[in-house]
């Protein structure tokens, strides 16, 4: 198991800290999995994360060898748009499971990861291989996948650090009112329904902020681009809600009587922008919306050919 020893050359008020800044491959949660594992000590007594390091201890932390995956490989087809020793960028379909949770035993992106690809970081535990964030199930578009720990680590502190830019385009009910605009919320469970997240009051959520901007309008229908400032669960969607224009096809919170016979929301993650974890270079990946998107486009005459991915 791989070993490391550190003389701490600086107090400081907690552990998990110190460790974070020493093992700078590592994501917090990471971090955190080692305290609680009793695989962090500090001068040779097991450590807490919440306690305090002085000039000149000694902190010795055993990773444990990474778990074979309890997660079959599947041969589900998946859409690859590149792929290097570091990072693979998929663009996933509706429908797919990002990875394996309640209801979702298998059939899984992940499933499917560790079909295709040779190598994914462990950093996310055994179910979650490689998965540095995620899309909704019926949310279609580009998500970025780690093959390796160290990339693992340096795409999560790009999302943390906002620097990592995603964008959503999504079919929203009515004529949104604003050209542009930010929405600026937090979101946290449902209080009357905890399987759906809603917006909350400051001590009971998480802050999220969500920039959009109108794309086109037609038929009583507005397409909108979304841009993420942070990534809570379910964001665009209870966003979208929020404004009184919940996203066409949401069967969660969107209208009750919907027009078309869809079998998810229209949303899209149609780019992706992020600085790549070895060589340092900006990368930009975009994604065209799916086929049935298109067509409810085609048929309230939205102009397909002016939009900008």
């Amino acid at each position: 198991m791989p070993e490391y020893t550190f003389r701490a050359e600086k107090e400081y008020r907690r552990a998990d800290a110190c460790l974070c800044e020493l093992l700078k491959d590592f994501t917090r949660s990471a971090v955190k999995k080692l305290f609680d594992g009793d695989c962090v000590l500090i001068n040779e007594r097991a450590a807490k994360a919440s306690q305090s390091v002085s000039v000149g201890d000694e902190i010795r932390c055993v990773v444990p060898e990474p778990k074979e995956y309890g997660v079959k490989p599947e041969n589900i087809p998946i859409d690859i748009v590149y792929e290097d020793d570091d990072i693979a960028v998929i663009n996933k379909q509706q429908g797919l499971t990002v990875h394996i949770g309640n209801g979702a035993p298998d059939g899984t992106l992940v499933n499917a990861l560790l079909y295709h690809l040779k190598n994914l970081s462990g950093i996310g535990g055994e179910l979650r291989p490689g998965i540095v964030h995620r899309i909704d199930k019926n949310t279609s578009g580009l998500l970025v996948v780690a093959k390796n720990d160290a990339a693992h680590a340096s795409l999560s502190a790009q999302i943390a650090e906002k620097s990592c830019k995603r964008q959503y385009l999504a079919l929203l009910e009515g004529n949104l009112k604003d050209d542009v605009g930010t929405v600026t919320t937090y979101i946290g469970r449902n209080p009357a329904d905890r399987t759906k997240m809603a917006v909350v009051e400051p001590s009971k959520g998480k802050l999220a902020i969500t920039d959009y901007r109108v794309e086109q309008r037609s038929g009583g229908y507005t397409l909108c681009r979304f841009s993420l400032r942070t990534g809570r669960t379910h964001q665009i969607r209870v966003h979208a809600r929020f404004l009184g224009h919940p996203v066409v096809g949401d069967d969660v919170y969107g209208i009750k009587k919907q027009k078309f016979a869809l079998d998810g929301q229209l949303l899209h993650a149609c780019r992706l922008e992020l600085t790549h974890p070895g060589t340092g270079e900006r990368m930009a990946f975009t994604a065209p919306l799916p086929d049935y998107f298109c067509q409810v486009l085609k048929k309230l005459a939205f102009d397909l050919s002016a939009i900008d991915y």
